[in-house]
């Protein structure tokens, strides 16, 4: 029997799934070209239910629900929280867009992000192996119908073949590896899994090798959800070959459900084997800051420039969680992910400001995709020049920028370790991202010393415009700021080891 706590914890999840039907079916009467009826039914349901998420984890509670196969913890509840608003701010961007390109000849582009949302809350809340495979599938499900929204694009429809393959692929490992993990220790909840390893082979039910090559295959498939080398092959073509509005549902929200998978299945599932985890993660950050940051500089198209970027930011972000637990001490834990909750949170807000820009100044028949695309844009629009010179600076990490608090912070995490081996990564780290500044700076010397190569209007809504100006604005202010942020993301993980 489900009793009320299970109910009240699944709240946002059930009103989102009913108001994503509730929408798909209103939009059936909806005529104008841009469905202004359903776009703003979608907004209105994003900001309550980012309005409840908020609410829960103010609280600070934790609660185990539906027979513990899902958690409403504070972490969780601020990453639905952002990954709404993330949402909310792609869908504002990308409507003009779509609706230039035939993608709202119905009303599919809000259901299936509402769809892809409730995925990542699926994910985020899940404390049982099943209910994280099940929002995982439900968020890439979604994901590639959306990528092939344009159908009479040949690109767009390559890349959502490469997408759903490689996807399948990568899904294929993860649920091998959870498979696998569940014969050596005998359960799919979380708690179960993690008392059983703890309690070395007199609790394990299967041979401790197989869990070990479980966990191999875990850590494979989370590589090919986060994009990191060598798991990134998908990153640079579906991000170039999709509708750019989409790539932003891809590049941004579901960068915290990626995140939150990993914290629940390595942090919570197998902290025991934290040892042989953290080596992964080692080698794929490594990999991930040296080949992201050296293919960039070589990319003419924003959007792949802008892929091979965010392969090597997650390989900044995998750095903090490989400091958590230093030869069996765990002291640093809540330090080390909190640092990596902040990065991929902030990485995120930039993300938005950075496509929000490409996509307000992409037109019917011109996608502003290649990076001679925005030269001299500081004299056609000041604005959208300030706010990509903002997150490109972010992005390179110079302060005061949010970024530069969020590798910072990283770096410090790794350093209180205090081990050698920590040490030469934090200086690896700072030699990649003095390599990365290139082509981030790069941009920014093409936007206000190069003649303009555009000489059209730049036309965007107003709420469109006013939502750039405060994203722009945040990741100017939360660099001056952060410790609010970086409070929020230290109680959430001090909440969730507790």
């Amino acid at each position: 029997m489900i009793d009320n706590l299970s109910w009240v914890a699944a709240y946002p999840e059930i009103l989102l799934l009913v108001m994503a039907c509730v929408i798909a079916l209103v939009d059936l009467g909806v005529k104008t070209p841009l469905r202004g009826a359903t776009y703003l039914l979608t907004l209105l349901t994003l900001a309550v239910v980012a309005l409840l998420q908020g609410m829960y984890a103010s609280t600070g509670q934790a609660t185990l629900a539906w027979g513990g196969m899902v958690v409403s913890d504070p972490m969780g509840n601020w990453l639905k929280c952002f990954a709404t608003l993330a949402m909310m701010v792609t869908l504002v961007y990308g409507r003009a867009y779509a609706g230039d390109r035939g993608m709202l000849r119905g009303g599919e582009l809000f259901t299936l992000a509402l769809f892809a949302l409730l995925g990542m809350f699926v994910m985020i809340s899940g404390h049982n192996f099943l209910m994280i495979y099940l929002g995982l599938e439900l968020l890439t499900l979604s994901s590639y119908a959306l990528v092939a929204l344009r159908r009479d694009d040949v690109q767009a429809t390559e890349a959502a073949m490469k997408y759903f393959v490689l996807g399948a692929l990568a899904s294929g490992f993860l649920l091998y590896g959870l498979s696998m993990v569940y014969g050596a220790t005998g359960s799919l909840d979380l708690a179960e899994v993690v008392k059983a390893i703890a309690g070395g082979e007199a609790t394990l039910k299967g041979s401790p090798q197989v869990l070990t090559l479980g966990l191999v295959f875990v850590v494979a498939g989370l590589a090919f959800k986060l994009g990191v080398v060598p798991f990134h092959m998908w990153v640079p073509d579906v991000y170039h070959g999709a509708p750019t509005a989409v790539t932003l549902m891809i590049g941004g929200a579901p960068k915290l459900a990626a995140f939150a998978i990993v914290i629940r299945l390595l942090v919570e599932g197998l902290q025991p084997l934290a040892v042989d985890w953290q080596q992964m993660l080692a080698v794929l950050a490594v990999a991930s800051l040296l080949v992201g940051n050296l293919a960039a500089i070589a990319q003419t198209n924003l959007k792949r420039m802008l892929a091979f970027s965010t392969i090597s930011q997650m390989g900044f972000m995998l750095l903090g969680l490989l400091a958590g637990v230093v030869a069996g001490d765990s002291g640093n834990a809540t330090n080390a992910y909190g640092s990596s909750m902040f990065y991929v949170i902030t990485y995120v807000l930039t993300t938005l400001g950075t496509f929000g820009v490409i996509l307000l100044l992409s037109r019917s028949g011109f996608e502003s995709e290649n990076i001679s695309d925005l030269a001299g844009l500081n004299q056609r629009s000041p604005l959208y020049a300030g706010v990509m010179a903002i997150c490109m600076f972010s992005l390179a990490g110079v302060p005061p920028l949010v970024g530069f608090y969020a590798k910072l912070s990283v770096l410090q995490a790794l350093l209180a370790s205090s081990g050698a081996f920590y040490i030469g990564l934090a200086v690896f780290a700072v030699m990649m991202s003095l390599i990365g500044a290139f082509y981030y700076l790069r941009l920014v010397k093409v936007m206000y010393f190069d003649a303009p190569t555009q000489t059209a209007d730049i036309v965007a809504g107003a709420d469109a415009r006013s939502v750039l100006s405060l994203n722009g604005a945040l990741v100017l202010v939360l660099g001056i700021v952060p410790g609010g942020l970086m409070t929020l993301c230290a109680q959430a993980v001090a909440a969730l080891l507790a």
